[in-house]
């Protein structure tokens, strides 16, 4: 086992005038699994890459432990690399395709075969190893994939959007597969994906990117209660957050249109003249209704009822609010298209952030 750093790392395409990756500083500690998550182009994928030794490092170093890789052949980084087509050997059984690797490493039979056979009973793999991939599953395969890398026994998992090629169902049960797996063999995760559910069900911590540069990386409900940015705000979170345009009102209150929104302490001490353009954030589940005429009315548009819960999503004619009102309901309150509904919500549940910067006001 082993930590991971990456220290200033960098990395240029030739012929692009920005950097893809401008200057990676990430610390993972020993056996973590580390999420790194952000939108296509974030370079998430590049700086797993940089790790796994497929991508050129232009500037900085990169460590395993305390042994710098940064010029070290992929071959001889320790790691095993987990990518989202499977890369399965279609001619070669289960066995065979697990154990290649040890075979090319000329790790005797005897050894290969154990290795083998209980990284299968891990994955519960045992009755397959027989097969070839083609008569296996999608979510089958990628266990094989994940066998291929456990019986390497590395020091690093680097995982590249491997779920992306299940249907629904699959990925959930193969995502808590993957976190029950990690958790069990204690090797140190860098898994990347640009699912943020994915991201916030499995990772120890996350690293949240956009154009190569780290927005926030911290504990999934860190990242979940308190986002640093307006990126991260309107990024983690599933229906996203409500992002609605405001004016710093008296008395430290955020004014939206005719309608006060009361902020926490905090974030009322910095409203004024340095953050007179804010943007007040309310997650979905936050609202809650109230009586015609006590709070922000929404126009309901689509409801999806989701049985225990429903989520509303209604328009708002008071100036500043989006496109999409977001409001998570009871499965009992029985909202309806066409409806007009009053929602509030309390201090605590607002996030304030300054418009022009993006930073975070709120406690």
């Amino acid at each position: 086992m082993a930590t991971v750093t990456f220290d200033n790392a960098q990395r240029w395409y030739p012929g692009n005038p920005e950097p893809t990756v401008p200057g990676l500083d990430l610390e993972i500690g020993d056996g973590e699994f580390m999420v790194l998550v952000g939108p296509s182009g974030c370079g998430k994928s590049t700086s797993l890459r940089m790790l796994a030794g497929l991508e050129e490092i232009n500037g900085g170093r990169i460590l395993i432990g305390d042994r710098d890789v940064t010029h070290v052949a992929p071959k001889d980084r320790d790691i095993a690399m987990v990518f989202q087509n499977y890369a399965l050997y279609p001619h070669m059984t289960v066995a065979d395709n697990m154990a290649f690797a040890l075979k090319m490493a000329k790790v005797p039979q005897e050894e290969r075969d154990k290795r083998v056979a209980e990284a299968a009973k891990i994955l519960g793999l045992t009755e397959f190893l027989a097969r070839k991939p083609k008569a296996l599953s999608g979510g089958q395969r990628q266990r094989v994939a994940m066998g291929r890398a456990i019986v390497r026994s590395p020091q690093v998992f680097c995982m590249d959007e491997p779920l992306s090629n299940l249907d629904a169902k699959m990925r959930v049960q193969t995502r808590t597969d993957i976190a029950k797996l990690q958790s069990d063999l204690g090797v140190t995760t860098v898994y990347v994906t640009h699912d943020q559910v994915e991201a916030m069900t499995m990772g120890d911590r996350v690293a949240v990117m956009k154009l190569g540069v780290l927005q926030q990386v911290d504990t999934p409900l860190n990242l979940y209660d308190k986002p640093v940015n307006l990126f991260v705000a309107g990024f983690i979170g599933s229906p996203q957050m409500n992002l609605i345009q405001a004016k710093a009102g008296k008395d430290g209150q955020a004014q939206i249109g005719g309608y006060t929104v009361p902020v926490d302490p905090a974030a009322a001490k910095q409203l004024g003249a340095g953050h007179a353009n804010i943007t007040v954030g309310v997650r979905p589940e936050a609202w809650r209704l109230v009586g015609d005429g006590e709070g922000l009315p929404v126009d309901v548009t689509v409801v999806e009822e989701l049985g225990a819960d429903g989520f509303v999503y209604g328009n708002c004619d008071v100036e500043g609010t989006p496109s999409n009102v977001i409001v998570r309901v009871s499965g009992r309150d029985h909202v309806t298209k066409g409806q007009r509904i009053y929602v509030t919500t309390d201090p605590k549940s607002v996030h304030v952030f300054d418009t022009d910067t993006g930073e975070r006001l709120s406690d």
